[in-house]
């Protein structure tokens, strides 16, 4: 598979965080509504096995997220302030080059990077026809008007051409992402493609992922994989929010991203499962199946007995 770096500029307030598995979703709903069923289902066909596209999550241009390791993987001063240099998200994509104990040397803050103050409780009515309008609140998210975002995509042209996705990600844009679209949240436009191979640095022995996956019976080594659990309680879209079966899926328990796996995978550019398929997912619609995959970039994870040493 091709890897290719998108970048994208937000046009409004975003609702949902730009999420790897959530991407996906909507690219799927956008071939779907610009191409039709046949296509759609010609795509995802072997799709547990072979997926024809694999997204990260957006992540502020020119960085990659912080791995979820133990701090005594990092060098850090002996006066270092620990609070401070856990708040550091996000390292330089140049960085890469350097070993993993150096990363935080650059890294930044999601303020440094984000801004102050982005989230905003935006009020709603939901009405009961019983007791009549009951307001609440949801969060909103406002970037900077200079703002731009990274996407890590894994194409098999083969199967959807370079321009058929760029195509349908300018839909995307145009239509907008995630929770509350159909008000105008979620709306961004592309910048740049270009492409964008992880080449595997020197002794490279694991993996950092770039979006949530399912790592489940892959025969990695637990001892040297660390992650966070995330808890996907999915929702349809687009049409398929108002079928008679409801908008819920069934929850997907995923690694989130920016998990360390080892052994790096030795013949593929991501790693992870499809889900789903067979009614697994979805009574709504059966066929329905979830990225468990995620981009990942090859690092050298060091013994710890040789980092407690050093």
């Amino acid at each position: 598979m091709q890897g290719y770096r998108v970048t994208l500029q937000p046009k409004s307030a975003f609702g949902t965080p730009l999420k790897g598995d959530t991407l996906f979703g909507q690219l799927c709903w956008s071939i779907l509504n610009r191409y039709g069923q046949h296509r759609l289902k010609e795509l995802l066909s072997n799709y547990r096995g072979q997926p024809f596209a694999v997204c990260s999550d957006g992540f502020p241009s020119g960085y990659f997220p912080r791995p979820t390791l133990p701090g005594r993987y990092f060098d850090m001063a002996d006066d270092a302030d620990r609070k401070a240099m856990k708040k550091k998200h996000w390292i330089p994509l140049d960085d890469l080059t350097q070993p993993v104990s150096m990363w935080l040397t650059d890294a930044k803050t999601d303020p440094e990077l984000l801004g102050e103050d982005i989230t905003r409780e935006q009020p709603h009515n939901s009405i009961d026809h019983l007791s009549g309008a009951t307001p609440y609140s949801q969060a909103q998210t406002w970037y900077r008007v200079d703002m731009k975002f990274d996407l890590y995509l894994l194409l098999d042209e083969s199967r959807l051409p370079l321009s058929d996705m760029e195509t349908l990600l300018t839909d995307m844009g145009a239509f907008g992402y995630g929770r509350d679209a159909s008000i105008g949240l979620g709306k961004f436009r592309i910048l740049n493609i270009e492409q964008q191979d992880f080449s595997p640095v020197a002794d490279a022995n694991a993996c950092l992922t770039l979006a949530p996956c399912a790592p489940q019976g892959l025969g990695l080594d637990s001892e040297r994989s660390y992650y966070k659990v995330f808890t996907r309680f999915g929702r349809h879209g687009d049409l398929a929010a108002h079928g008679r079966h409801g908008p819920f899926k069934a929850p997907v328990l995923l690694a989130d991203t920016a998990a360390v796996f080892s052994p790096m995978p030795a013949d593929k550019s991501y790693i992870g499962q499809g889900l789903g398929g067979g009614g697994e997912l979805s009574k709504t619609i059966p066929a329905t199946v979830h990225q468990g995959y995620a981009p990942h970039i090859p690092i050298h994870l060091p013994e710890l007995k040789q980092v407690q040493a050093a």
